[in-house]
């Protein structure tokens, strides 16, 4: 449960059912001992699975007492349903919940043909996912992916859902901390990889920071990127217009007080600090990879999609008619935020639970 965009999509639905009165057990999988970066209810029932089983890191043996003791828990439980995150926890879901008799709906939480895995993993995911009752893709594109590539699959296209606002946990950075009253601000947020292709930003904002002098760039996350990218800001002279803040627990703090936002990414699943920016009223400007932004930003009406994806001359056009027409930009910004009940947390929810009351008649 770190940081990561499917850990806040989690404690977000975890949060809205256990806080309506649902019995939700929330079972982190991860190998290690952790924390949560996102705060959970106190209802939520929730269990490290490494705990669980009292066995930590890698190797067969202990995945062995994890899958085992999963499975377990499951029985002593005997949920209305079993919904898992991620293709690598749902293959192990649908392996420890096979005769149990309780419904199982798996996830993807990104595009997959944008996220190379392994052969073994590519060969156990079109194996397993015909057993799962339901495979949730975030996109229309991601269920026509599944039809082609996982036949026998039965799948359903359900968003995430935006937040607003959002809650706050730690560590808190204040914007008027790093960004001085008077200037403008360009937000970026995301993990610091390849996927997200900050140093194509850098380049793109290193043309157009001599244009606009009163503006700056802000990235929030973290991630393996960091070294490459601080070495990039200083190679470019922008050390005084460029902050890499890492992670944010405030983050909505930070989207009123943009200016503009950005994404420059190569590829994403449905990305929510997009629709988390445009719920807070800021005019977006992001690349059209091939799912996630075409169905967030209307083009024209509240943003604009750039093609081609990674391309920085394209990226630099869209960021300077923006950044050069306040008019223009608060003009999509009031239509941004329409995005709060074209995702809202009721509307996704009510998704979640048809889906819910079909699977549940499906029971072994």
């Amino acid at each position: 449960m770190n940081s990561g965009g499917a850990e806040r999509v989690a404690a977000n639905l975890v949060n809205a059912w256990a806080i309506r009165g649902d019995m939700v057990t929330l079972v982190i999988t991860f190998s290690g001992q952790g924390e949560c970066f996102y705060q959970l209810s106190e209802k939520i029932q929730l269990i490290y699975l490494a705990d669980h089983a009292g066995v930590f890191g890698r190797g067969l043996r202990a995945y062995w007492v994890r899958f085992n003791a999963l499975r377990s828990l499951i029985r002593q439980q005997n949920p209305d349903v079993v919904l898992s995150f991620l293709t690598n926890v749902n293959i192990a879901a649908l392996f420890c919940t096979r005769g149990l008799g309780c419904p199982i709906i798996v996830c993807e939480r990104t595009y997959p043909p944008m996220m190379p895995t392994s052969t073994l993993l590519v060969w156990l995911r079109r194996k397993m996912y015909p057993l799962a009752n339901r495979v949730v893709m975030l996109t229309s594109e991601g269920l026509e992916w599944l039809h082609k590539c996982i036949p026998g699959s039965v799948g359903v296209v359900i968003p995430n859902p935006v937040p607003y606002p959002l809650p706050v946990s730690e560590p808190r950075l204040q914007p008027a901390s790093y960004i001085p009253v008077g200037r403008k601000l360009l937000l970026a947020v995301g993990r610091l990889d390849g996927g997200k292709q900050f140093d194509r930003l850098l380049d793109t904002f290193t043309v157009l920071a001599s244009r606009y002098p009163q503006w700056d760039l802000v990235i929030l996350g973290e991630g393996p990127d960091r070294e490459a990218l601080v070495k990039q800001v200083d190679r470019l002279g922008l050390n005084k217009r460029v902050l890499l803040l890492g992670r944010a627990g405030n983050v909505g703090d930070w989207y009123p007080r943009a200016d503009l936002y950005v994404m420059s990414s190569r590829f994403e699943g449905f990305p929510n600090t997009l629709a988390e920016a445009m719920a807070h009223g800021c005019a977006a400007v992001s690349y059209d990879c091939d799912t996630g932004p075409r169905d967030i930003i209307r083009h024209e009406e509240d943003g604009l999609l750039v093609t081609p994806v990674g391309d920085v001359p394209a990226l630099t056009q869209a960021l300077d008619r923006l950044m050069g027409d306040e008019a223009e930009r608060q003009r999509m910004a009031m239509r941004a935020t329409e995005i709060r009940e074209r995702y809202s947390m009721q509307r996704i929810l009510a998704m979640w639970d048809a889906l819910f009351d079909d699977v549940a008649t499906q029971r072994e």
